[in-house]
């Protein structure tokens, strides 16, 4: 039996120590991490920006199917995509937690395993954070922060007419991850001892529990030396990102759906699940790949990129935000939104 730890044993404090003990800083201008009352940066002349998620199980997450090793991976990854979105580079997260009884300091470690490794990946400092008791549940809420230059910044609003429309990676992964995690647990709640089927969906699974923010593009435009006009990161599908464009611009777009990256997999899911791939790329949400524009003149340099796809290009007809079909017909682009993160 594994050994459990109440975390009334070890005290708040104790269980703050216990978690700092395992981080180290990466950043040199983290200045005074996790120790005081506030840490303490200095981001030497560089535009700072920082940005704030809360996850709430239940609503944002289910621990029945989700290992809390993937869940910190993918609350710092989900924080920091929207990083990524202003063309910055990730710095800090801080993380406070509201804990309910069911929760030891081991399944606490668990947690922080995964929270660790994403700092790892990304190559942020952890400076801060609390706890608190919940009532029930678990409650985290992550603040990150990020620096960039300013003439690499990048904003929503900042497109302009005949600005080419592209997509990182592929789309509607995430939701087939999610439906078929729901499914088994449906399949496991009626009887427990089924054995999950997921084979063939390894990939959609993946995108789902462990999602990545594509701070290798970030890096890419910077080799390649290019700053996106604006840009957002997708967590509430294509068409909900493409509209915040537009409205933030003043401007319209049109994508073309034969252009629109979807995944093999995806496709054999959502076959499954008797969903539209299209649908799913368009209003899944969760893929947290980036939106971006580019101006005619640098898509050049754009297109040999890896993992980038066009899919269409904004115009200055304010009130247009239209797809054009494969059939030719054109469709107005609606956002119901994921519901979730």
């Amino acid at each position: 039996m594994e050994k459990r730890t109440e975390i009334g044993e070890v005290g708040e404090f104790g269980l703050i120590n216990h978690i700092a003990s395992k981080f180290t800083q990466k950043q040199d201008w983290t200045d005074l991490g996790i120790g005081d009352d506030t840490a303490v940066l200095d981001p030497k002349g560089n535009k700072v920006v920082t940005t704030t998620e809360l996850f709430i199980e239940g609503v944002h997450f289910d621990l029945g199917y989700t290992p809390l090793q993937h869940l910190g991976f993918k609350v710092v990854s989900v924080v920091l995509s929207d990083i990524a979105a202003m063309n910055a580079i990730p710095a800090q997260i801080t993380i406070g937690l509201g804990l309910s009884n069911r929760f030891s300091v081991e399944s606490v470690d668990a947690l922080y395993e995964g929270i660790q490794l994403a700092c790892e990946e990304y190559k942020v400092d952890l400076v801060g954070g609390d706890t608190t008791s919940s009532p029930q549940g678990l409650i985290i809420s992550m603040t990150a922060t990020g620096v960039v230059e300013a003439d690499k910044l990048v904003q929503r609003g900042t497109a302009k007419p005949n600005d080419v429309l592209c997509v990182t990676g592929d789309l509607g992964a995430a939701l087939m991850g999610l439906h078929s995690l729901e499914r088994e647990k449906q399949v496991f709640l009626a009887n427990p001892d089924m054995k999950p089927e997921l084979e063939g969906k390894s990939y959609v699974v993946l995108r789902q529990l462990k999602p990545m923010a594509r701070f290798d593009m970030i890096h890419e435009f910077r080799d390649v030396g290019v700053v996106p006009t604006s840009m957002i990161d997708c967590s509430d599908g294509l068409a909900s990102e493409i509209i915040h464009l537009c409205n933030a611009s003043g401007l319209g777009a049109r994508i073309f759906e034969k252009n629109i990256p979807i995944d093999d997999e995806t496709y054999l899911a959502a076959t499954e699940f008797n969903v539209s791939p299209l649908t799913a790329a368009l209003n899944g949400g969760e893929d947290y790949e980036l939106v971006f524009t580019v101006s005619q003149e640098d898509f050049p340099k754009v297109e040999k990129i890896a993992d980038v796809t066009a899919i269409g290009y904004m115009t200055n007809i304010g009130n247009e935000r239209v797809m054009v079909m494969k059939s030719d017909a054109i469709v107005d682009l609606t956002a119901p939104g994921f519901g979730k993160q």
